[in-house]
């Protein structure tokens, strides 16, 4: 994989942050658009969107993103943390996918991820997802392995190999790894 946790941070610093001089403004408007595509395994809903475009963030596309990224359980929804959408779509870029992303988990309530905690092994107290800063999925046509070792090579947060279930865990808080 050739893009670095340097890179990959200033890609997303350059799409948030306030653009105040036209060479910033002229370098953000060169990016192709972010393209996104779920597959929401618990309730079969289906999305393809643009998310970013000529230097923004698309305010209706991060609405569906947050809604199908939602606690299926609870039906609540939480806003998405941006870094995570520019790292699933910088992933599926570079490995090349044709698939869209396969949801096991993404936003969980306070009640949904305390549900979870009793009936199941190595769910965080404080998980990220409470937050929108973390998602488990995989990718139809990419092997479970190379899914992990190419986030583990982007740096840019937390990693959790989960090959029994078959998923990964991907989240924007500090870099660590581990397997579940």
């Amino acid at each position: 994989m050739q893009t670095s946790r340097r890179q990959f941070l200033q890609w997303g610093l350059t799409s948030t942050l306030l653009l105040t001089t036209p060479l910033a403004l002229a370098e953000n408007l060169k990016q192709p658009p972010r393209h996104i595509a779920f597959d929401n395994l618990h309730t079969g809903e289906k999305m393809k969107v643009t998310y970013w475009e000529a230097g923004f963030y698309k305010t209706d596309a991060l609405k569906q993103i947050n809604h199908i990224l939602r606690d299926h359980r609870t039906d609540e929804q939480m806003p998405i943390d941006r870094h995570l959408i520019d790292l699933l779509n910088l992933l599926h870029t570079e490995l090349g996918s044709k698939s869209p992303f396969q949801i096991i988990s993404g936003y969980r309530s306070s009640q949904t991820n305390s549900m979870l905690r009793k009936t199941s092994d190595g769910v965080a107290k404080k998980s990220l997802h409470m937050v929108g800063k973390a998602i488990d999925v995989r990718l139809a046509d990419i092997e479970l392995s190379r899914l992990r070792e190419a986030a583990l090579t982007l740096n840019a947060g937390g990693v959790g190999y989960y090959p029994k279930s078959n998923f990964v865990h991907l989240d924007t808080g500090r870099p660590r790894q581990w397997q579940g």
